[in-house]
């Protein structure tokens, strides 16, 4: 079947079973920060980014992201706000191990988005079912944190700079 998709900024068909995995497509097509962990949805290390939502691609059917837009770590790492994440986790002493970083990096994505600024609990209660195999859950909190001031600072120079909020 042929699946249409924007992967990564662009666009492309998936020709594939609509019932065979996204996270092994995109693995297949050489998104290497696609990792099959768990294969149940829980430990963060096939997160993309779906239509900009955090999600287990080892949990979807490729049929379902017809239409949809898909990004992988792989893309984002070259992103601005990919930046302002690590540079919260380097804060934090956060080292990811290359196995889980997908979902720690979208889910933080995820916070700095929002528009409601988060409470401890809150971020912890967000990131709770990731797995711990690198760093522990009030680090990762600690390092999610650090990533707002990061932002809000760069946004606060910006506004400093032009006179208008982005």
């Amino acid at each position: 079947m042929k699946i249409p998709v924007t992967l990564n900024c662009i666009r492309t068909i998936l020709d594939e079973q609509p019932d065979e995995i996204l996270a092994k497509v995109l693995h297949r097509r050489g998104c290497s920060s696609v990792k099959s962990g768990c294969m149940e949805g829980a430990c963060g290390s096939c997160t993309v980014l779906i239509n900009d939502i955090p999600s287990a691609a080892c949990k979807i059917p490729v049929g379902l992201v017809k239409d949809m837009d898909i990004i992988t770590l792989d893309y984002f790492e070259k992103s601005e706000i990919y930046s302002v994440i690590m540079e919260g986790f380097n804060k934090a002493g956060i080292k990811l191990c290359g196995y889980c970083n997908a979902g720690k990096i979208f889910s933080t994505y995820q916070i700095l988005r929002s528009p409601k600024i988060p409470t401890r609990e809150d971020i912890k209660e967000h990131m709770k079912h990731l797995s711990s195999c690198c760093t522990d859950l009030e680090t990762l909190v600690n390092g999610v944190i650090y990533a707002m001031q990061v932002q809000a600072r760069k946004l606060k120079r910006v506004t400093k700079i032009t006179g208008v909020r982005e």
